[in-house]
């Protein structure tokens, strides 16, 4: 049977109804998850977890148990709970209604630039999740978000095979920030599903999952064509600007550590520890590199202007084997 309008959802009706897994979120819990709480119910007896199809989410499901006064306070809410049972939510109804709800919300999402204004309604979203959720499409609903957002990752790997080399970096660290930041919405939003059925059944974690979808379709694809060019950029200086360097070696580490082996010396500059430790007896040729870097610079016309700025610079050069070993973790 088809739902009622979701336009409930915003604000009153079935959005403010108390049961055993809402613990009343409409009337303030959802707020608190977008100021970066996670108002959970505390691990109740979900949909998911036991398998007892709509009973997990009945408000009279407990109040049965609970003798005489659960009964009565079943009864007091007994239109409530007939009128959420009468929902029903059909799998043509999860993939007419309520799927298509999801997708296009995770399509803006995962195109979005930083600062864009999104016109979705986030607690419509985590609405529909939570019913799905309650009427065991978790399953169903799993598969298809991991479909829709890898079926998104191979249209961006296939753009960025596309890309001249001089905007490939460029477009990779887009590329890198654009995914990473929709997922801060789209983990949060969900989060039913995640704690019924990812994290109950699957043993798994939702963003580590998606993560992951990004390593493998995106990343695995492009690191051996990216390496060289950010080895070759880092051999020019402000060929990339400073900060579009360290996102994506930053982000490369946290995709996948061991890729520090293809180049240590690169992610030394933006990762701590990665290099062993410094030992005095190379601290010469410390100092050596710091002296050719500063020549490598000045031979790209970053001169030395005044006498402050000069002296500055000499001050760099005596200090320069110093500063290089604290870098190691030398003491």
């Amino acid at each position: 049977m088809e739902e009622e309008s979701m336009e409930e959802e915003g604000g009153g009706g079935e959005a403010m109804m108390d049961d055993q897994n809402h613990n009343n979120w409409g009337a303030g819990g959802y707020g608190q998850l977008l100021l970066g709480e996670r108002p959970l119910p505390a691990r109740p007896a979900g949909p998911e977890q036991n398998g007892a199809g709509l009973r997990g989410c009945e408000p009279g499901a407990a109040a049965g148990r609970a003798g005489p006064t659960g009964a009565i306070a079943a009864i007091n809410i007994s239109a409530s709970t007939s009128k959420f049972l009468m929902n029903v939510i059909t799998i043509e109804d999860y993939k007419s209604t309520y799927w298509p709800k999801l997708d296009s919300a995770i399509d803006q999402l995962l195109t979005q630039s930083p600062g864009d204004y999104i016109p979705i309604s986030y607690e419509q979203i985590y609405s529909c999740v939570y019913k799905c959720v309650c009427q065991q499409h978790s399953e169903q609903m799993y598969s298809d978000l991991i479909k829709k957002i890898t079926n998104h990752l191979e249209r961006v790997s296939k753009e960025l095979q596309a890309s001249p080399p001089d905007l490939y970096i460029e477009r990779f660290n887009v590329a890198l920030g654009q995914y990473m930041g929709a997922l801060q919405s789209i983990v949060p939003l969900f989060i039913y599903m995640n704690k019924f059925y990812i994290e109950t059944k699957l043993n798994r974690d939702l963003k580590d999952d998606l993560i992951k979808l990004f390593t493998e379709h995106v990343a695995e694809k492009h690191i051996y064509n990216l390496m060289p060019l950010l080895l070759e950029a880092q051999s020019t200086p402000f060929q990339i600007t400073p900060s579009t360097m360290a996102n994506i070696v930053k982000g490369l580490y946290t995709l996948r550590p061991e890729w520090v082996q293809m180049a240590p010396a690169l992610f030394s500059k933006f990762i701590p520890n990665i290099l062993p430790p410094a030992v005095e007896s190379e601290l010469q040729e410390y100092a050596a590199q710091d002296q050719k870097l500063q020549r490598e610079l000045i031979q790209n016309g970053f001169t030395r202007g005044d006498q402050s700025r000069k002296r500055a610079g000499e001050e760099l050069t005596y200090n320069g084997s110093s500063a290089c070993a604290s870098s190691r973790g030398y003491r």
